[in-house]
C-alpha cells in the first residue's frame, strides 16, 4: 500500500474515532495505528463478555466485566509509539464529531448511526459504517459533498516519446515506434522538448481522447506552429471531486458496489436484511436474534418484509437467505474480521489522504460458501457454552 510523500503528510495530520471495540472495529483500529496517523480516540464503554475473546484478541479472560475501550487502548497503543491512543469517555457529540478527520462506527444502534453520520455530514468529516454479522458483513462511506481524490489509482504517470502532432482542429499526436501510450479517456497530459510547436512544452494539460494504442487527440492545435520533430508527453494526475450521499439518504436511495456478481441480486436483499435485524434489536432490548431460533428468525423475516414493502426500490426477499441472516446475527468471526477490517482500514486512509478512488455508497460481502453443502444445525447446537467459541 504504497502512499506517497504527500499522502503521508496528510495522514499523519488526521485524527480518527474510533466507535465500537469487538472483534471489527479492534482490526480497523490496529490497522489504522500501524499506518501512522496522527492519533485515534476510542470509544465503547460495553463492558467485555466472554464471547468478544473470540475475535478481539487484544482481550483476556481476565479482562471480562471491564470496559472494552478502556482494557483495548493500552495494548493498541504499543503497535505504534508515535500515534497516540486515547479513550472517549463520553458518548461523542456533534460538537465532539468536528474534531476528526474520519469517523468510523460499528456495533452500535442505527439510531445511533444516523445521528453520527449526520453531524459528520454536517461538519465535512468522513463517515464510515461498517457491521459483521456471522459470514455476512458491509460497509457504508460517506466522505462529504466535495471529497477530493488527489490521485484515484496511485499509479506512475505514463509517459512516451511523439513521432508526431498534426496541425488540426483535433490535435492527434502519434507515439514513437508504434509505442502503446496507455492512456484513457479523459486523462491529461502535458508535453516537453517539442520542436516547432514549442507553445505545447509545458503547457496547461491536456484533455485526452483516445483513437488507438498509439495515437491519441489533444484538440485544437491549428492555431500553433508546425510540428517538426521530438517531444516527450507526461500524464498529469488531475484531482477528482466526488459527491457522496448521507447514510440517511443512502438508506433510502443505496448505491451498490458489487462484490461478486455471481450474488449480484444479494446486496439489495442484504440491505433490507440488516436494517431489519437493527429493527429487531431495537424491539428487544438492543438483543439480536437467536442463534438458530425459527421464531427470531420468522419476525427478522417480517420485519425485513416490512421495510421492503415502504422502500422506493423494492426487492425480491430470499427468505432462506434472510433465515441465515438471522441465525449468524450474533456470530463474529475472525476471518470475517480480517478482511473487513483491512478493507475498511483502507477507506480511513483514502479518507484521510485522498489518494486511490474509496467506495460509494454501500458495499455488501457474504461467504456462505464456507458453510458445509447441506448443513443445518439446530437451535440446540447453536446454543451459548458460555466459552470464547461461541
Amino acid at each position: 500500500y504504497v502512499l506517497g510523500v504527500d499522502a503521508m503528510k496528510k495522514m499523519s495530520a488526521s485524527n480518527v474515532l474510533i466507535v465500537g471495540l469487538k472483534g471489527l472495529g479492534c482490526e480497523i483500529a490496529k490497522n489504522v495505528i500501524l499506518a501512522g496517523v496522527k492519533s485515534v480516540a476510542l470509544y465503547d464503554p460495553a463492558k467485555v463478555e466472554v464471547t468478544d475473546l473470540s475475535s478481539q484478541f487484544f482481550l483476556h479472560e481476565e479482562d471480562v466485566g471491564k470496559p472494552r475501550a478502556e482494557v483495548s487502548a493500552p495494548r493498541l497503543a504499543e503497535l505504534n509509539q508515535y500515534v497516540p491512543v486515547s479513550v472517549v469517555d463520553k458518548e461523542p457529540t456533534p460538537e465532539d464529531i468536528a474534531a476528526y478527520k474520519c469517523v468510523v462506527v460499528t456495533d452500535i444502534s442505527l439510531k445511533q448511526k444516523l445521528e453520527l453520520s449526520e453531524a459528520a455530514h454536517k461538519n465535512g468529516v468522513c463517515f464510515i459504517s461498517t457491521e459483521i454479522r456471522g459470514l455476512f458483513g458491509y460497509t457504508f462511506n460517506d466522505f462529504g459533498e466535495k471529497f477530493v481524490v488527489e490521485d484515484p489509482t496511485g499509479e506512475e504517470p505514463l509517459s512516451g516519446m511523439i513521432a508526431d502532432i498534426e496541425q488540426s482542429a483535433e490535435g492527434i499526436v502519434t507515439c514513437l515506434d508504434e509505442t502503446r501510450h496507455g492512456l484513457e479517456d479523459g486523462q491529461y497530459v502535458t508535453f516537453s522538448e517539442v520542436q516547432g510547436m514549442t507553445e505545447l512544452n509545458a503547457c496547461e494539460p491536456r484533455k485526452v481522447n483516445v483513437l488507438g494504442p498509439y495515437t491519441f487527440s489533444i484538440g485544437d492545435t491549428s492555431s500553433l506552429s508546425a510540428y517538426k520533430r521530438g517531444g516527450l508527453f507526461q500524464q498529469v494526475k488531475m484531482p477528482v471531486t466526488v459527491s457522496f450521499s448521507s447514510f440517511t439518504q443512502a438508506l433510502e436511495n443505496p448505491e451498490f458496489l458489487i462484490s461478486d456478481f455471481a450474488k449480484f441480486d444479494r446486496p439489495a436483499q442484504l440491505h433490507v436484511g440488516f436494517q431489519a435485524l437493527h429493527a429487531f434489536s431495537s424491539a428487544h432490548d438492543g438483543k439480536l436474534p437467536r442463534p438458530g431460533n425459527d421464531e427470531d428468525a420468522a419476525e427478522v423475516l417480517r420485519l425485513a418484509n416490512e421495510i421492503n414493502d415502504k422502500w422506493s426500490q423494492k426487492t425480491e426477499l430470499d427468505a432462506e437467505l434472510l433465515k441465515k441472516l438471522s441465525y449468524q446475527a450474533t456470530g463474529d468471526l475472525s476471518p470475517m474480521v480480517a478482511v473487513l477490517g483491512g478493507l475498511v482500514a483502507q477507506e480511513v486512509l483514502k479518507a484521510c489522504t485522498g489518494k486511490f478512488s474509496p467506495i460509494q455508497n454501500f458495499m455488501y460481502f457474504d461467504a456462505l460458501e464456507c458453510l458445509p453443502v447441506g448443513f443445518e444445525p439446530s437451535e440446540e447446537d447453536l446454543a451459548p457454552s458460555g466459552s470464547r467459541y461461541d
